[in-house]
């Protein structure tokens, strides 16, 4: 891996290391949005939700659709590619460590709204598994990942179920090794 592309993933991994970014990439794959657009909708300040929205399109993680005119200034609307995810796969423990902790973060505002008595599924786990079948757990996450993001739609679309979903697969070191 070169230096430049190190840095770009780098980049990325940072950039999705904040609970509201983790949280504005979720609204903006269904459609895209402006700050403002994504400010009222999470509660936030134009320009904070702004300020990481710029973040995430450096990381490469949002794509700008549209400009238009307002006011003498420029909207920018954004919308998340979630294939630009493949770009920060990589990185070190320690780069996945600060990730997991902003997860771990989003992941418990999510549970505070969890819909009381709903089916939802839950799995955690630390094993050994023969290469083929992390190979196909790996490939199954993938794809639910695919569906989830092409089935989004906008916030409050009738008809919809507000959902929350994290999912985090890696090889984990062998004992007394640092790779």
């Amino acid at each position: 891996m070169s230096a430049a592309e190190r840095r770009a993933e780098l980049s990325g991994l940072r950039a999705l290391a904040h609970p509201l970014r983790l949280r504005l990439l979720s609204l903006v794959t269904a459609h895209a949005m402006s700050a403002s657009e994504a400010a009222r909708e999470l509660g936030e300040s134009q320009a904070n939700v702004s300020y990481h929205m710029r973040h995430l399109h450096a990381a490469g993680l949002l794509e700008i659709v549209e400009e238009t005119s307002v006011r003498g200034g420029r909207a920018k609307r954004y919308r998340h590619n979630p294939a630009s995810g493949e770009s920060v796969s990589g990185g070190s423990p320690d780069d996945y460590a600060v990730l997991a902790s902003a997860l771990s973060e989003e992941l418990q505002r999510r549970s505070r709204e969890r819909l009381a008595g709903s089916p939802g599924a839950f799995t955690d786990a630390e094993m050994w598994l023969p290469p083929e079948a992390w190979e196909r757990v790996r490939e199954l996450a993938g794809e639910l990942g695919v569906i989830m993001h092409a089935e989004a739609r906008p916030p409050d679309t009738p008809g919809t179920v507000h959902a929350s979903a994290t999912l985090m697969l890696f090889e984990m070191a062998r004992k007394g090794t640092a790779e």
